[in-house]
């Protein structure tokens, strides 16, 4: 199984972990200040929850938390050395100091920041600490420690050490994501700041959704720069979950949704009708994403309309808008209409780009994957073929989109049985991404998880096995707990375990599986539907006819409103629930 402590152990998480402990334990007696870096407050409540075990009983454990807005760390000491009377006694103690993250970086119209106050605080009222003789370990963000270096040096000076904690969620955005509404920070004191050149420039998200609300109460809530504002928010939102960075995957995407939204009302009211197309696509590509298929359709199919009156049939945009709609179709069995835009927009990306063009790649393989998902594979083979070499021509033979490519052409093996074909194919796609992404790398883990596949197919378990864990563990690494690319291999490994009758094992995974698709896509996307049918495969094999009847029928409603009644898919789990009528008469 896959160990899901955050806290590797011969990781740098681990040896900060470990330097901590000693820093505390080493200075019983006397103010042992030590600051403590994370951008996760999840992850920081459990560092602080095993520590503060771990330290018993030579050790009482408190927690403080800054109040807002006047966020003094001596005030906050205070009111708890007050209401304890084993901290009056000067007993050694280990007090956790959060609520820094929660401060804004923006004044926007206030004489200071509550961080500059911050700040102000510690710097000017470093004796009084002295007050205090406990190990004092104050969290803050690598963007709060940043500027806590510059703006308050003298409380720097004081620090017994710093312990930095990794993690890839954060609640900063890079200033060199903020470039494209630089006009919107005219009146702040990010101004002068240059957000481009400087690598450790960050900003607070919860400071931009501040912005906006002081722009919408100054301004009023129809001001232009709304429309952009709300479409880089959106922007940011979904970059960060695909990078893994969110703080809460399932709530930054309805963020994402809502200021998207917020976008193309305001667009639409104004008139912004080139960004308006854009913000279409970008909302309908979202709700593609989670399933939400109804509410994507129009939304692309408004985008194409738009796109056509606004720069014609003749532009690489409206084939690009011509391939969007066609990805939903395919993604609701709509395959003939999904095969005629590909095809169109093939047909246009060669006549206005060329024969060698990147796109006309991505339409290759665009609709080679729709051949292969239909059992099309005399067709799709061929188009794979010719994007690979496309592709070679192209670019560098060790460019990554090589490997995107390799990939595919190896799960057409691999659907085919061809598995000797596959194999090589898919290695190969591994080391691509390694050399050219490194080895810390999310498309990595997804060239894992498909050799995993492979090896699965062919019965070498303990091969899939070990894809499926090292898959499982980079994905942790680089994204998080909660992402959709870690519940596929979660799925994956519980469907192998199903395999080799190891059904307690494979009932855990998969009940996993389950609730992360339901939790990040929702209750009616498809890889819900192949959770709920891999869970009732596991209880119809270990005869538990009663759960398995009710997850079968579960996940054939979903694949119907989806896909509809005749859909391969289907028919498919109608057919699992009449074997679970035999199977009963037969026990």
């Amino acid at each position: 199984m896959f160990d899901e402590d955050f806290l590797d152990d011969e990781g740098e998480n681990q040896d900060a972990y470990d330097d901590l402990i000693v820093s505390i334990e080493a200075q019983t007696q006397g103010l042992n200040l030590l600051i403590a870096v994370c951008d996760d407050p999840n992850f920081r409540d459990e560092i602080i929850a095993r520590y503060e075990v771990e330290l018993q009983p030579n050790f009482r454990a408190y927690r403080v938390i800054l109040a807002r807005p006047e966020p003094s760390l001596k005030a906050a000491l205070n009111q708890l050395v007050e209401q304890q009377e084993y901290l009056r006694q000067r007993q050694p103690t280990v007090i956790s100091v959060t609520g820094a993250e929660q401060l804004y970086f923006l004044r926007l119209g206030n004489e200071q920041s509550e961080q500059e106050k911050f700040f102000g605080y510690l710097q000017w009222t470093r004796e009084g600490l002295r007050d205090f003789p406990f190990a004092i370990v104050l969290w803050v963000t690598n963007q709060i420690l940043i500027n806590l270096i510059k703006k308050a040096p003298d409380f720097w000076s004081w620090r017994n050490g710093v312990f930095r904690f990794t993690s890839k969620k954060t609640n900063a955005v890079a200033g060199k994501e903020l470039e494209p509404i630089r006009f919107v920070f005219r009146d702040t004191e990010l101004a002068s700041t240059d957000t481009n050149e400087n690598n450790y420039f960050s900003l607070p998200i919860q400071d931009l959704q501040r912005l906006i609300e002081n722009i919408q109460q100054q301004r009023g809530t129809k001001d232009p720069s709304l429309a952009t504002l709300y479409s880089r928010l959106g922007d940011i939102y979904r970059s960060r979950l695909e990078r893994g960075e969110s703080q809460n995957y399932q709530e930054e995407q309805e963020l994402a949704i809502k200021y998207w939204r917020q976008a193309i009302e305001l667009q639409n009211e104004l008139g912004l009708q080139t960004d308006l197309a854009a913000n279409l696509n970008n909302l309908a590509g979202l709700y593609r994403v989670t399933g939400r298929y109804t509410e994507a359709e129009p939304l692309y199919q408004q985008a194409l309309q738009l796109i056509k009156c606004l720069l014609g049939e003749n532009h690489p945009a409206f084939a690009t808008s011509l391939n969007n709609l066609a990805g939903i179709y395919k993604s609701t069995g709509q395959y003939n209409k999904a095969e005629l835009l590909y095809q169109q927009a093939l047909e246009l990306r060669k006549r206005l780009l060329g024969e060698n063009h990147a796109d006309v790649v991505a339409s290759l393989n665009n609709l080679a994957l729709l051949y292969d998902e239909q059992g099309r594979y005399d067709r799709a083979e061929p188009l794979y073929l010719q994007a690979l070499e496309l592709a070679k021509s192209l670019l560098d033979e060790n460019h990554p989109s090589l490997a995107l490519i390799l990939n595919n052409l190896a799960l057409l093996y691999y659907h085919q049985g061809r598995y000797s074909e596959a194999e090589p194919l898919s290695q190969q796609a591994i080391e691509l991404d390694k050399q050219f992404l490194g080895e810390e790398n999310s498309d990595v883990a997804t060239d894992l998880h498909n050799l995993g596949l492979i090896y699965r197919a062919q019965g070498r378990y303990n091969e899939a096995e070990s894809l499926f864990l090292q898959s499982l563990e980079l994905k942790q690494r680089v994204l998080q707990k909660a992402h959709p690319l870690l519940a596929d291999t979660i799925y994956a490994l519980g469907y192998l375990y199903k395999e080799q009758g190891r059904y307690k094992e494979a009932e855990t995974l998969s009940i996993k599986a389950l609730e992360l698709d339901k939790l990040l896509l929702g209750e009616n996307h498809p890889h819900v539907a192949e959770s709920l049918n891999n869970l009732a495969e596991i209880y119809r094999a270990t005869g538990r006819y009663s759960e398995a009847e009710s997850l079968y029928l579960e996940a054939l409603g979903i694949c119907e409103r989806v896909w509809g009644v005749e859909h391969v898919r289907c028919v498919a789990m109608g057919e699992n629930l009449e074997k679970i009528g035999v199977e009963r008469k037969r026990s």
